[in-house]
C-alpha cells in the first residue's frame, strides 16, 4: 500500500522545481502492484455519514489527478548529494509546504504500525506476502518467547520511571505484545504503567515527551472540539477518560503533563477489563496551570497562563461533552480523572443526567474501598453498621466513601441514610467537621457536619470518636503517626486502618508502621503498594484497594449492557461483586481482596453484576439480556494473541 502521510513535506502548489513526470512513474512502478494505493490528508468532508476526512484512491485516479503537479527534477540534489524529491530543501522559509510521505503499507510501514507489528513473530508465509523480507532477521519468534525476553529487559532497569518509558515504547510499537505483557505480569507491571511510577511520569512529561498517546484540548480549540475529535483516527469510541490535570494523584496540580493519568488508567481498561484498544480515547483538557514551577520550565508542554475558571471554563468542558455525545454518541463512557474537588463534584452533578459519566476519584475509590470493607466484616465479624468510621481527608475520594458507605448501610438496616451517615466522621484541614462550622463549608462537606465540640487533631479526634475504622485521603503523608496508630489500637482488638493517598510518598503510614504500632493486630490496607512485612514471626500482606480492582471491570458491564447512565446501585453492586471474590486463603494472609492475578476473571464478575443492575434498573439498551452475563463478559474481553495475516 502507497500512501502519502506526514513524515515529509511538499510545496502546497505540488512538487517543487522543474520535475519529470517519469520520476513518479517510476517509484509506483516499482511497488506491488496490488498493494499500491494513494491516501491524502483532505480537510473536512462535507460527507455527514461518516466525517471521515481520509480520502484514498487508485494509483490510475491519483496520477490523473496530479497532472498539474509538477515533480522535482531527477538531476537536481541538495543536502549532501540527496535528491529534494520531496521538495522540503528547495523550499524557501516563507514557503507553505504540506506534509506528506509515500510508503508501503506492507514492509516498513507495517512494521512502524503499532496495531499490526508483530515483530519477529511475523511467519515465513506473512514475510513473503507482506513484503517483509529483509527487513527483519530471519529467526521466526513465537510471542510468548516475546513476552519472556521483554520482561527480561525491563527487569534489567533499576529506575521505575526507565521501566515505564521502556513499556510506554513498547505500546508505541507492538500494541499487542504491550497489552500480553501486562495480563501476564499485571501484579509486577501494574506499579510500573500505573500507581506510583505513573505519578512520576507526570512530573517529567514534558522532559520524556516522545510521541503523542491521546487528544490534547486546550482552550485554542474553544468552538472548534468537534473538528479536534474528528483528527482522532479512530470512530468508534466506548470509553473516554478525561483530566484537566489539576489534582493529578497527591501531586497537585500538573496541566497539560496530567495525559500519562488517561493514557494509563485507559491501558487499564484494556488489560484487565479486556476493552479493545481502539475504542478508548484518552483527552487531557489544557485551561493552564497555577503551576508556577512547571510555567518557568522551558520543557513544560501546555498552555504557559494560569488556569482559566469560572464561566470560560465551564463552556469550555461543556463544549468538550456536547462535541463526544454529539460524535460518539449516548452510550459513550466518560470518565473525570483527577480534577480539583470543586470542579469534581459540580461536573459529576451537571452530567450525570444527560451523560454516560463516572468519576473514578468519587465513585470508583469508594467502591474499592467499600469492597475492601465488606470483606473485612469475615475478619472481625458483624456488619457495616456495627462499626464507627472517621476519615482524614474530606475532598472528593473521602466523601465519596463515606457516601457509598452510608448507602451500602442503609441498604442493610433499612434506615434513611442520614441516619446511616451518623456513624462517619470526616476531618479536614482544619479539624474536625461539625455542625459549627457548617455555614463555612463546601457543600459536598456539610452532610457530614455532626453535633460535637471542635476537634483540631486527629489524634484527639480518635480518642473522641473511638472509631473502629480508620481512613486517610487526605493526601498528605505520615499523618497517621504512631500515637494514632496505637490509640486504634487501645480502642480496637482488630483496628481497621486504610492508608489511602497516592503515590507512595504521601501514603498516612507505610504497611510496617501500621503492624508494628498495633503489635500485629491492624487489618490494612493501602492505596499504593506495599511489601510484606514480618513481626514477630509472622508474616503480614498488606492488601491494596487499588481503584484497578473497580473501575475496568466497572466500565465493561456499562459498555456490554449499553448502558445510558450510572447509578448508585451499580456501584453498590460493584463492591459486593469484588468483597465475594475474597478467598479463605486470602483472609488468612490479611489481605482485603484477592491477587491481581486473577483480574481479569474478578472484572467479568464485576461486569457481569454492573451488567444485571443495569437491566434491573431500566438503564441498558442491548437487548435481550444475556442469559450467562459473566460468561458474555467474558466473550466480551479483549485479546492480545497476534492473528494471522493474509
Amino acid at each position: 500500500m502507497m500512501s502519502l502521510n506526514h513524515t515529509s513535506f511538499l510545496n502546497n502548489s505540488g512538487f517543487c522545481g522543474s520535475c519529470k513526470k517519469s520520476l513518479l512513474f517510476s517509484r509506483l512502478q516499482r511497488s506491488p502492484v496490488s498493494h499500491v494505493r494513494i491516501a491524502a490528508a483532505l480537510g473536512s468532508s462535507s460527507n455527514k455519514g461518516t466525517g471521515d476526512r481520509n480520502v484514498s484512491f487508485s494509483v490510475e485516479a491519483a496520477v490523473k489527478n496530479m497532472a498539474a503537479v509538477e515533480l522535482v527534477d531527477s538531476e537536481s540534489a541538495v543536502a549532501g548529494g540527496v535528491k529534494d524529491v520531496y521538495g522540503e530543501d528547495t523550499a524557501t522559509e516563507d514557503q507553505l509546504v504540506t506534509p506528506w510521505a509515500v510508503s508501503i503499507a506492507s514492509g516498513y510501514s507495517l512494521l512502524r504500525d503499532p496495531h499490526h507489528n508483530k515483530g519477529l513473530a511475523f511467519s515465513e508465509k506473512e514475510r513473503d506476502s507482506h513484503y517483509l523480507r529483509g527487513l527483519l532477521p530471519p529467526t521466526v519468534v513465537p510471542q510468548d518467547l516475546q513476552v519472556k525476553k521483554m520482561m527480561h529487559n525491563i527487569r534489567q532497569y533499576q529506575v521505575p520511571l526507565q521501566k515505564y518509558m521502556a513499556m510506554m515504547d513498547l505500546q508505541e510499537m507492538n500494541e499487542r505484545l504491550f497489552y500480553k505483557l501486562l495480563i501476564e505480569n499485571v501484579e509486577e507491571l501494574l506499579p510500573v504503567v500505573y500507581t506510583p511510577t505513573v505519578g512520576e511520569a507526570c512530573q517529567k512529561y514534558g522532559s520524556i515527551f516522545r510521541r503523542p498517546q491521546g487528544l490534547f484540548i486546550s482552550l485554542k480549540e474553544k468552538g472548534k472540539i468537534l473538528e479536534v475529535l474528528k483528527n482522532w483516527p479512530e470512530r468508534n469510541i466506548q470509553v473516554i477518560v478525561v483530566t484537566d490535570g489539576e489534582r493529578i494523584l497527591g501531586l497537585g496540580d500538573l496541566g497539560c503533563q496530567g495525559m500519562g493519568i488517561p493514557v494509563g488508567k485507559l491501558s487499564l481498561y484494556t488489560a484487565l477489563g479486556g476493552v479493545r484498544p481502539s475504542a478508548c480515547l484518552p483527552v487531557t483538557i489544557d485551561v493552564g496551570t497555577n503551576n508556577e514551577k512547571l510555567l518557568k520550565d522551558e520543557f513544560y508542554i501546555g498552555l504557559r497562563q494560569k488556569r482559566a475558571t469560572g464561566q470560560e471554563y465551564a463552556e469550555l468542558l461543556h463544549e468538550f461533552m456536547s462535541a463526544v455525545k454529539q460524535i460518539y454518541g449516548e452510550k459513550v463512557l466518560v470518565q473525570f480523572e483527577d480534577f480539583a474537588n470543586h470542579n469534581a463534584f459540580d461536573l459529576l452533578a451537571k452530567y450525570g443526567t444527560t451523560h454516560l459519566v463516572f468519576n473514578d476519584d468519587i465513585q470508583g475509590t469508594a467502591s474499592v474501598v467499600l469492597a475492601g470493607l465488606i470483606a473485612a466484616q469475615k475478619l472481625v465479624g458483624g456488619t457495616l453498621a456495627d462499626h464507627r468510621f472517621l476519615f482524614l481527608g474530606a475532598g472528593e475520594a473521602g466523601t465519596g466513601i463515606a457516601e457509598l458507605i452510608a448507602l451500602e448501610m442503609s441498604k442493610q438496616t433499612n434506615v434513611p441514610v442520614d441516619d446511616a451517615r451518623k456513624n462517619i466522621w470526616l476531618v479536614d484541614s482544619k479539624g474536625l467537621i461539625v455542625s459549627s462550622r457548617k455555614e463555612s463549608l463546601q457543600h459536598f462537606k456539610k452532610p457530614w457536619a455532626h453535633e460535637h465540640e471542635p476537634i483540631r487533631d486527629l489524634v484527639d479526634a480518635v480518642k473522641a470518636i473511638k472509631p473502629t475504622v480508620l481512613i486517610g485521603t487526605s493526601g498528605v503523608g505520615k499523618t497517621f503517626t504512631k500515637e494514632v496508630v496505637e490509640a486504634m489500637a487501645s480502642l480496637n482488638e482488630k483496628p481497621i486502618i486504610l492508608a489511602l493517598s497516592n503515590p507512595t510518598s504521601q501514603s498516612e503510614c507505610t504497611a510496617e508502621e501500621a503492624y508494628t504500632w498495633s503489635q500485629g493486630r491492624a487489618i490494612f490496607a493501602s492505596g499504593s503498594p506495599f511489601r510484606p512485612v514480618e513481626y514477630e514471626g509472622k508474616v503480614f500482606v498488606p492488601g491494596q484497594a487499588n481503584n484497578a480492582y473497580i473501575f475496568p471491570g466497572f466500565g465493561l458491564g456499562l459498555i456490554m449492557s449499553g448502558a445510558i447512565r450510572v447509578h448508585d446501585d451499580m456501584l453498590l453492586a460493584a463492591s459486593e461483586a469484588l468483597a465475594a471474590q475474597v478467598t479463605q486463603e486470602n483472609f488468612n494472609k490479611g489481605l482485603l481482596y484477592p491477587p491481581f492475578a486473577n483480574i481479569r476473571k474478578i472484572s467479568a464478575h464485576i461486569a457481569a453484576d454492573v451488567a444485571a443492575k443495569a437491566y434491573e434498573l431500566g438503564l441498558a439498551t442491548r437487548l435481550p439480556q444475556p442469559d450467562d452475563l459473566v460468561k458474555y463478559a467474558e466473550s466480551c474481553m479483549y485479546s492480545p494473541a497476534y492473528r494471522n495475516y493474509r
